[in-house]
């Protein structure tokens, strides 16, 4: 494994208790990095942080991030336990299940938006003036395959990792004379808790896509999130990393 530097640095890793979160911060701690999970799941949170904190220091921080009133109240406790926070990795996403728009109901449509983009967008907003304060910052929003293809029967998360995309290039040039850079990742699927909420068909779809015959593995997809979360990413912002195993086709 390719040693990747995150000594005294401090990862903000939401949605950090399980799937592709849990090996972002469990690749951060390896790389030297302290690490802030934050999950709506009490319970599960505090077992991934016993769980990882053989590594390194993890506090665990439990945020409804659709609620601007938490996220505030989270990054203020982060800095708190670690006294900076120097990167963001925006995780935390939900599918809302499968269907054709027409069937999909509004406030099925409106959760998913809530959590996808609304709350990447309260995040970067607490956590941003404390990475202009300290003169550095990255961040990392995970977004999707489905983000470029629309996938059918996910219209709903299709759009929402859309505009995520489109928040990850506005943000960047926004900050890009800052030493904050902004990417993006779009992981085709990665066989995840997140299945669980999916129908087979929908499943075998998005396997069937992937030239490489396979699902993506949470490893793989840490290694290059950690990558864009550190340092050694110096001249890409507003950029979209592909992780969709040749799937991608721009």
């Amino acid at each position: 494994m390719n040693q990747i530097d995150l000594k005294e640095r401090v990862l903000v890793v939401t949605g950090g208790a399980r799937g592709l979160g849990y090996a972002v911060a469990q690749r951060a701690l390896e790389s030297g990095a302290s690490v802030a999970l934050w999950d709506v799941d009490a319970a599960r949170l505090e077992q991934s942080r016993a769980e990882l904190s053989r590594l390194g220091k993890v506090s665990a921080h439990t945020v409804e991030l659709t609620e601007e009133a938490s996220v505030n109240a989270a990054t203020q406790a982060t800095i708190d336990a670690h006294g900076a926070i120097h990167a963001l990795i925006n995780n935390a996403g939900i599918t809302g299940g499968n269907g054709v728009l027409w069937e999909l109901e509004p406030d099925v449509w409106r959760r998913v938006i809530d959590v996808n983009l609304i709350g990447p967008y309260l995040t970067c907003r607490a956590i941003v003036p404390q990475m202009l304060k300290q003169g550095y910052g990255r961040i990392v929003n995970i977004a999707s395959i489905a983000a470029k293809e629309g996938n059918p029967n996910a219209s709903h998360y299709s759009a929402s990792k859309a505009g995520l995309i489109g928040l990850t290039k506005s943000l960047g040039k926004e900050l890009a004379t800052k030493n904050i850079l902004v990417n993006a990742v779009t992981p085709a699927a990665a066989k995840t808790e997140i299945f669980d909420s999916m129908k087979q068909e929908h499943i075998d779809y998005m396997l069937q896509k992937i030239p490489m015959g396979r699902f993506l593995q949470p490893a793989e997809a840490a290694s290059m999130i950690v990558w864009l979360a550190s340092e050694d990413c110096a001249f890409s912002t507003g950029a979209v990393f592909d992780l969709s195993g040749g799937r991608a086709t721009y």
